[in-house]
Parts: C-alpha cells; structure tokens; sequence
C-alpha cells in the first residue's frame, strides 16, 4: 500500500506548481516568480548546481580513465544513449542510461533524456532560429495539420523578451524567411564557408547562406553579467556544463534568478504521477509525487499548474492522470492526447573536400555552424512533398594527422603531423515531419516502471513524404556543392531511428477547437484551464527550426497570461 505523505495541505500549498527544470520548465520558474508567485518546481532526478556539479568541465582527455571514451560494458549496456553524439565518458552523468527508466518502442524509437536539475538544458546544441510567419501559417496553407491559434505578430515580443535574457547571437540577415532577433554579435565564417556562401548565393537567388544563431554570450550584456555569466570561450565543451555560463542553461539563468526572488522551491528527486483533478470545482488543485528514492507518495496542491516534463513525459504525465471526468487522460476529451507526435529528420548528410586555402586557419571551436533557411515550399506548395528543410553546413581543415604510408617514427614524421590537412565540408538537413494521428504514444497499463507508473509505449515512424524530403535535399545538397567547387561529393543516409534528433514534439497540441486539439493559444487545456503545457508536447507543427527558442517564447507568454488570470480570478 502506498504512503501518502501529505503532512499537511498548508504546508504543501502553493501559488504555482512547474513540473521539470528543463529550458521551459527553468523559463515558467523565473516568470512566475518575477510575477510575485510562490512557485514549487518538480524535478525527478538529482540536483545540479551552477559550477559546484560540472564535474568533467574543465578535464583534459588524459585526466579520464578511458580518455573520454565509453567503455565496451557502458555501450553495450546504453545501445540507445550510445547513439547520441554527446555521450561520452565526460557527459554519462547528464544522461538517462538506458535501463533506468524503461520504455516499449512499436517502431524503432531512440528516447534520448537528460534527468537532472536543468535537464537537457545541459545537454542541448542551443541553436536558436525564430520562426518566420510562413511557418505559423504552414498548416493553414497546404492542410498537413491543425491551424496554428497564434501568428507570427502574437509570439514576436516574446521572442525579444526570451533573447534579451538567454543572450543569442547572430547577424541582422534582413530575411522575412527567418526573422532577425535581438542578437548579440554574431560568430564568423572561415574563408572557405565565406567562398561557399558566395558561390552558393550567386548560383540560387532563393536560397540565404548565414550564420547560425545560438545561445551563446559573444559579448554579454548587462543583464548576463547580473545572472553571474561571463563570455563563451568557443571551447565546445558545452555538454560538461559550462562553469563561465556562457552558454544559456536553466542552471546559469533561470533558476538562479528565480530563486533570488525568494518565490522560489526546488525539489528535486520528484518522480510526478499525475495531476490531481477536483471534479467539484472543476480544475487542477495539485500533483501527486513518487518520490524517486524513497518511492513515497506526496501530493502538492496549487491555483496553476505548467507541465515542462519534456514532450513525451509530458504525454505521459497527462494520460496518467486520469479521474472519472477524464478517464482517458487530463483534458482528453477530443481523443488525441498523445497523437500526432512529429519530429525532426536527420537523416541526409554530405562530405565533400575543397581544394586549396592551405594558407588559411581558424581559431576556436564556434558553437554553431553556417545554415540556410528553408527554400521550400516556403510561400505556396511547389513540390511533390510536404514542407521542407533547413541546410547546416561547416568547412574545416580534415585534421592534424597524416598517413604515414611507413614512414618510421622520429623528426619527419613528427613535423609532418604537426601541419593541418585539407579542407573538408559536411552538410546536413534538418527536415520537417508532418504530424500524423498514427505516429502517437500510449499508456502500457499492464507494465510499470519501478515508481508504478505505466510504461509509456511509443510507435512513431518515417513515412513516405520523410524520405521525399530527404532525397530532395541530398540533391539539391549535392548541386549547391558543386556550385560552391567542392569536390568528392559523397551523400549518406544514416537510417537512423526518430527520437536521435531530440526534438519530438506534439501530442497535446495546441489550436482553435477543442475537438481537434487539446490546448488554446494561451497553452491551456481546454478542459482545464489552469493547467499550461509549454513545452514540446503543445507543438502544432515542427518546422524546419530548432525549436527550444519557441518553446521559451510560448512560456513566458504563457506564464504571463496565467498571473494575469489568476489576479482576475478566472482561474
């Protein structure tokens, strides 16, 4: 029998409840503790303290046993957090291992989690693009999903707001594509990424070459210094936890600038069951904890409720919290709970080699690479697919080691290596999926985890219009580095599975009706209204961006319409 441990309603009231610490999660936490609201915010793994718990951050590959690689044993045991290209002997720590927190996959499925204090804050590629007006207006225009309830103009101040505060550089590109945002100075191209942009923009007038956008302080702001951060060093280092907070996590910014207006309570090791609903009152009043050591059952009760658990323990969250008002899952009443989950496709890439610029060099390790917005089907359905995608690409001399071609050891072969190589190029897709009712996630209520809550059961799969998308950009990928006059083009499918891209989105999605959605454009439940979901699990869509600059936005928004209800009663 569980033990509920309630020691009191008072003593466990609060203003505001956040379930996870992650990028939404830190950013509800810091809005409605600005906001004069005492905020309790639920993380089910362990601590991580700014500076303090960033135990590998300023290691050198010879300080770990393994020399930053995993051991045969930590692979085999991790087959799908292996595949993650942050984890290593220097980043384990920050990761779900595989059998900690078990899962069922209907199709090939890698969940990728981060269960800590900040969450994948710690962990993610912080590039950060604004989507453009086409985007929101996306599913309107060719159908392939529900209409957005919010425009471009409603999330725009948002955008500024979240930015002047995370610090995001990037160039002013004047694109209506990819709209410009408040950017501190923005990194450089190397002379060859220079020559491609030139070439490649000569060659296709609809297609805009720039530099990425990302969450990084090139020249901190006032604002930065009072959160305590100082300026990246470009050591791309970023996924140890960087101790001069250079790059924007919640464990440099948003949580500690909620907790110094002392509305703040953080606690961690929260494993959440489920929402507590009152049938009588017709709302949220709480949420129910496992405690994640002890297994101990606790309730906490609040007027507003944020789910920030990250897409699809957000799902998970919502489908369990089932009362005899929802007995399918909280706000379900239209059915599509945990449908139409969509993602991004990673799957085309290409290498190619530049000649010449061996006289040229670069210096540090920039965090973001070259991109171009999406070019197709931008403005009105031109292809034999759907939507698009967005072109990474990134020039580097290919290393500072040579063949030896049985050179002996000694003096020659030493100077030899002592000089870079050639030019190398590689190019990516980051293409968008279509949000499908097939592509959903449901409870197993017949397996559970060690916390007794249902396994969740994902089936989420490619279809035809993926592989479309991924053909046309390998293409056009190979004719734009051509253009450009690189050489020994080569283009490869890694058939990866979904879930490696990290950024699954949907399954409470948000829209104008409460039949064919689950929340309105204030992120609530329609059903109930004191309940905000903001992070990935409210996506319509999933555009051909990186989408944690909008998961910030819609956030804040959000958490400012949730105060400005709840001091007009209406919530």
């Amino acid at each position: 029998m569980v033990n509920i441990n309630t020691k009191g309603k008072a003593a466990h009231t609060y203003d505001a409840i956040v379930i996870g610490s992650g990028i939404s999660g830190g950013w509800a936490a810091k809005e409605l503790c600005e906001r004069g609201l005492k905020t309790l915010v639920l993380e089910r793994g362990r601590d991580v303290q700014h500076l303090k718990d960033y135990p590998t951050a300023t290691k050198n590959p010879w300080d770990f046993p393994h020399h930053n690689q995993l051991t045969l044993e930590s692979k085999s045991q991790n087959p799908i957090a292996d595949r993650c290209y942050a984890f290593s002997e220097a980043t384990q720590h920050f990761f779900v291992k595989d059998a900690e927190h078990p899962y069922e996959q209907k199709k090939p499925f890698d969940w990728i989690r981060g269960y800590q204090v900040g969450g994948k804050s710690l962990l993610w590629a912080r590039q950060t693009q604004r989507w453009s007006k086409y985007d929101f207006e996306g599913p309107a225009r060719d159908g392939f999903a529900v209409d957005w309830p919010i425009s471009y103009d409603d999330i725009a101040p948002w955008y500024s707001h979240v930015e002047r505060f995370a610090g995001i550089s990037g160039n002013h590109d004047g694109l209506d594509t990819l709209p410009d945002g408040e950017f501190l100075p923005p990194w450089e191209m190397n002379v060859v990424e220079k020559t491609m942009q030139r070439r490649i923009m000569a060659a296709y007038k609809d297609r805009n070459v720039i530099i990425g956008r990302c969450a990084h302080l090139t020249k901190p702001n006032d604002i930065h210094l009072q959160q305590g951060r100082g300026q990246c060093q470009a050591r791309s280092l970023c996924d140890r936890g960087c101790p001069f907070g250079g790059y924007f996590s919640s464990n440099s910014s948003t949580l500690p600038w909620a907790a110094k207006t002392g509305n703040l309570t953080l606690r961690p090791f929260s494993v959440v069951h489920s929402i507590i609903y009152d049938e009588a009152a017709g709302k949220a009043t709480g949420v129910r904890v496992i405690d994640a050591q002890t297994h101990e059952a606790t309730e906490f009760y609040a007027n507003i409720i944020f789910v920030n658990a990250a897409t699809l323990n957000t799902n998970l969250i919502l489908l369990n919290s089932t009362s005899n008002r929802f007995p399918n899952g909280l706000g379900n009443d239209s059915g599509l709970l945990g449908k139409y989950i969509a993602f991004h496709n990673y799957r085309g890439s290409l290498t190619a080699t530049m000649d010449g610029y061996e006289d040229a060099y670069y210096y540090g390790r920039r965090p973001t690479a070259v991109m171009m917005p999406n070019f197709r089907n931008v403005h009105k359905q031109e292809t034999d697919f759907l939507r698009g995608y967005m072109t990474f690409y990134t020039a580097t001399r290919a290393g500072w080691g040579h063949q030896t071609d049985g050179e002996q050891l000694g003096g020659a072969f030493k100077d030899k290596i002592a000089e870079p190589g050639n030019w190398g190029v590689y190019m990516m897709m980051q293409g968008e999926t279509i949000p499908k009712a097939e592509n959903h996630v449901a409870l197993d209520l017949a397996k559970k985890d060690e916390w007794g809550i249902p396994l969740l059961s994902v089936d989420v799969s490619y279809d035809d219009n993926d592989i479309k998308v991924m053909k046309d950009f390998l293409q056009q990928g190979a004719e734009m580095l051509d253009a450009a006059g690189c050489k020994n083009i080569s283009t490869n499918d890694s058939k990866q599975a979904p879930g490696l891209d990290i950024h699954e989105v949907g399954g409470a999605r948000m829209g104008h009706d409460a039949k064919t959605s689950l929340l309105n454009k204030y992120n609530q439940l329609h059903a109930c209204k004191n309940v905000y979901v903001t992070d990935g699990a409210c996506m319509t869509s999933t555009g051909t961006q990186n989408p944690s600059l909008t998961f910030m936005a819609l956030t804040a928004r959000a958490a400012a319409h949730a105060v400005e209800e709840l001091k007009t009663g209406d919530l």
